[in-house]
This record gives structure tokens, sequence and C-alpha cells, in this order.
């Protein structure tokens, strides 16, 4: 089989070092009693390798031409469970009606993207075991009061425990990438629902990371505040002070506005 090439404009660094893939892969725990595994982006199967070794039914997602050819020739035995697409524009739901966990060594420049998408279908994915660029890692497990703390870390936070497992130097990807990558495994929480409005939530939690050097007070001005809670001293605090818990109260203190008005 010819070997796949890696794809610049995709985003694309094989994984080289299989003694890291296999980490990857013990680190799939099937949350929940999920069997069901979607990989995204295996390129030449490094990781599937071994996942493959955990009894997992596994799925794979490319969304490239080359790899998917040279996955159906590797893995006659996947024969649909090959899927050519876009992760971020593909409908799961008819594939997975029931929980299913996410693996995968994430192209960086989507990886972002990719969990918003994660977010969407909360209720059905119950874990990710991923490496991405290590900022972007540290910055999802980052807890509150850390200038790492930001968007994602909230959003993410609020439905998934989240661990940082290990970092991985750029020599082990053939190409080898600029930056050092990070290995994160997310495990859903308990919540079924947040005590707000899930949809102003992520509004209060963007607006208050718009200007991070700003004060909840001055980032929230848009926002109608009642009058008694304006005096608040969590709105002399800064987004990244905020925890989850913290973000909800606030959401809830401007429904209590609007519902003023």
């Amino acid at each position: 089989m010819e070997k796949v090439k890696p794809k610049k404009h995709l985003g694309q660094h094989f994984l080289t070092d299989l003694s890291i893939a296999e980490r990857i892969a013990q680190a799939v725990k099937g949350h929940g009693g999920v069997s069901k595994v979607l990989e995204i982006g295996p390129g030449m199967g490094v990781l599937t390798d071994f996942l493959l070794k955990g009894n997992l039914n596994l799925y794979l997602i490319d969304i490239d031409k080359e790899s998917i050819a040279y996955l159906h020739q590797k893995y006659p035995q996947l024969e649909d469970k090959i899927i050519d697409g876009d992760f971020l524009k593909f409908d799961f739901s008819t594939i997975f009606p029931e929980p299913y966990a996410i693996a995968g060594n994430f192209p960086y420049n989507i990886s972002s993207q990719i969990f918003f998408k994660v977010l969407e279908d909360k209720d059905r994915v119950t874990e990710v075991v991923c490496m991405l660029q290590k900022e972007v890692a540290q910055r999802i497990a980052s807890p509150k009061g850390n200038k790492d703390y930001g968007i994602l870390s909230v959003l993410l936070q609020a439905w998934y425990d989240i661990e940082y497992l290990f970092s991985v130097p750029p020599g082990v990807f053939n190409p080898p990438p600029k930056v050092n990558s990070g290995v994160i495994r997310l495990t859903r929480n308990q919540t079924q629902k947040l005590d707000c409005d899930e949809k102003l939530f992520k509004q209060v939690v963007k607006a208050g990371f718009g200007n991070r050097r700003k004060t909840l007070r001055n980032s929230l001005k848009s926002f109608q505040l009642t009058e008694e809670f304006k005096s608040n001293p969590i709105l002399d605090k800064r987004a990244e002070q905020l925890d989850v818990a913290e973000f909800v109260f606030l959401t809830q203190q401007i429904e209590k506005g609007r519902g003023a008005h």
C-alpha cells in the first residue's frame, strides 16, 4: 500500500511514535458504558491499530480521499464503518443514536470547531480523548484564575470533567508541527441541564471574555442588569476569575433583569 502524503491544507501531521499512539488509545475508558468510538482523522491508522485492540466498536471519519482509500485497504473488516466526510458537517444521529466516544489526533486548524460540534452533541458524546496543540489543550483543561482560561474552557467544563494527560514533542510527527502537542480527556459530567438559559449563558461567557482586561461590569454593559445587582461585587471581577457556577449565576441575574423590563 502506498503511504498517504500529509496535506498541509488539511493540517495533517501524522503521528509516527507507536508508544504515544498506544497511550492515547489506552486513555479511552468507555465512560458511561459506551462501546462505539469515532476516530476523527485517522490518516494512516497509527492510533486506529491500538483502538482496535481495545475491542471497541470503532468508526473512522476522514475528509482526505487518499486516507479513505488507504484505510479501506488496511482495514477491510471495517467496511462501511469508514466514513468519507467532514466531521464538522456530518450528522451522526443516524449512525450513533445512542451514546458514543470520540478519539483522535485532531487537525490543529479546526480543533476548536470540533469542540463546538461536540458541545452540540453533548447528550450523546460521553468521552473525548484527543491530541491537539498544547496551548489549546491547556486552555480547555485550565481552571479559573489562569491566563489560559477562556471561552472554550467554560463552555466545555460546564458539561465535561477535563484532564490534561501528557505532552507530546513535535519530533514524533511527519511532518513535525511547529508547536508542542497535548493529550486531554473529557468525561461527560452529571449535568443534564444548566440552571439558566443555555443560549444566554453562551452569550454571557463570550461577552465576558470579549475584552479580558475589563471587569465584568464593563464587558457586560450591553446586557440588562437589575439595579440591585449592579452593586454586586462579582461584577468587579474579570471573566477569567469565574467558574462555571458563577457564570450560571451571572446569567440568572441577567435573565431577572430582562424579566424586569
